[in-house]
């Protein structure tokens, strides 16, 4: 299983996050240039070698019309990425200060030159932080304010993570325990605790951890980061590392400030499941279909029949159902209840499969959706046989032909 570890030791900001990504992939360069490419208003991303604790990586800083952000240029600032301070209208003097609410980032979102699934994502994590500090402060989401730098910063950094993360296509994500930092930050609102209070809120029911680093280790932009794309949450599994990758943070500690990124094949691979199965050789074939309808209705991973040969030489069929262990016992029930038997056999079988999804694709022929199925180093894409043969059927052509007339997969 393709697998994405992120060591999380010293925290995660989105400009660490994108310099880790941005180290796995073969051609940094060039996938920089796509992210510059991606026409965020005003915005360049900057990627430099760097250094910490004698280690070697990549920081990544955001440029927001040629300026990039800084603490001096606030009320303060995060250790690792600039300050997205968040507001709501509740009775602060704003100033000089445009305000971008949900409606506006969704707007600049949406004029990206990207897939329809990497917007969702971005709007997700986005909404995530909105939820934060709606809860932090008591206001609807819809109040909910973000400062127009900040506010092109954090788009920049969700962005650029969201397009690696779907250019890396992992099957899994796992995060480390989050080191969050300990004291206390600086903002717009005075002198806040670390973690956050939107950063503890994202952060609900994931380890977290202090120690004795002082400072604002993992912002808000980057547990939202971390939150959305997590798996789960938990020590390094089992792995094959095939690429590793190093994004840098600005300052400097006793710890190497770095979030480190492994790329590799899982040993946790597969999953239990139950396989269920009986003899029968006095039913219908029509009450066989019936039954394995039902089955699957029900939930069954997957249901079929094998001939036999059974006693006194009846011809006759074994009717076997796979399904998730939990559901072994009602499956069983609705087997007594749907066939004739008086008997079923359990076994318990460890299953490998491929992450799959379904596109949609245009053709010729209109839209025709097409299955991809990922992980183990392979992938795999069919189209859905459902819309070949509507399409066959609408045009008088055989499955072949239709085939032969789609873009090659």
């Amino acid at each position: 299983m393709k697998t994405l570890y992120l060591d999380c030791s010293m925290g995660a900001a989105g400009d660490m996050l994108t310099a880790a990504l941005l180290e796995l992939l073969p051609d940094q360069e060039k996938t920089a240039a796509e992210l510059n490419g991606l026409g965020i208003p005003g915005v360049t991303y900057v990627c430099e070698a760097a250094s910490k604790c004698g280690i070697g990586g990549t920081h990544v800083s955001v440029r927001v019309h040629g300026q990039e952000e800084t603490e001096e240029m606030h009320d303060g600032g995060h250790d690792h990425e600039h300050n997205h301070e968040h507001h709501h209208d509740g009775g602060h003097d704003h100033g000089h200060h445009h305000h971008s609410g949900m409606h506006e980032i969704g707007h600049i979102v949406g004029e990206l030159p990207v897939s329809e699934r990497i917007r969702k994502d971005i709007m997700a994590v986005f909404g995530l932080i909105a939820e934060a500090e709606s809860h932090v402060h008591g206001v609807p989401v819809t109040e909910i304010h973000f400062h127009e730098v900040g506010t092109m910063d954090a788009v920049a950094d969700i962005a650029a993570v969201c397009v690696l993360m779907d250019r890396l296509a992992p099957d899994q994500v796992i995060v480390s325990p989050v080191h969050v930092g300990s004291g206390q930050v600086k903002c717009a609102h005075g002198i806040l605790p670390v973690p956050a209070p939107a950063t503890a809120y994202i952060l609900k029911d994931a380890p977290i951890y202090g120690g004795e680093i002082r400072g604002e280790l993992c912002t808000p932009t980057g547990a939202a980061l971390l939150k959305y794309f997590a798996s789960r949450f938990g020590a390094m599994p089992v792995m094959r590392a095939s690429v590793i990758g190093y994004g840098m943070g600005k300052k400097d500690f006793p710890a190497a400030n770095c979030v480190r990124a492994l790329l590799g094949e899982s040993g946790e691979m597969g999953d239990m499941v139950a396989e269920l199965a009986c003899n029968v050789d006095d039913m219908t074939p029509e009450s066989v279909g019936y039954a394995m309808e039902v089955f699957f209705k029900a939930g069954a991973l997957e249901v079929y029949t094998t001939p036999a040969g059974m006693k006194k030489s009846r011809p006759g069929v074994v009717l076997h159902v796979m399904c998730r262990e939990d559901k072994k016992d009602e499956m069983a029930a609705l087997m007594f209840k749907h066939t004739t038997t008086i008997g079923i056999r359990e076994n318990s079988s460890k299953r490998y499969t491929l992450k799959r999804s379904v596109e949609t694709v245009q053709t010729p022929f209109g839209e025709v959706r097409k299955k991809i199925s990922t992980g183990y180093g392979v992938k795999k894409e069919k189209y859905e046989y459902e819309d070949l043969a509507r399409i066959a059927t609408q045009r008088g052509m055989a499955i072949r032909e239709v085939l032969a007339a789609l873009p090659r997969l």
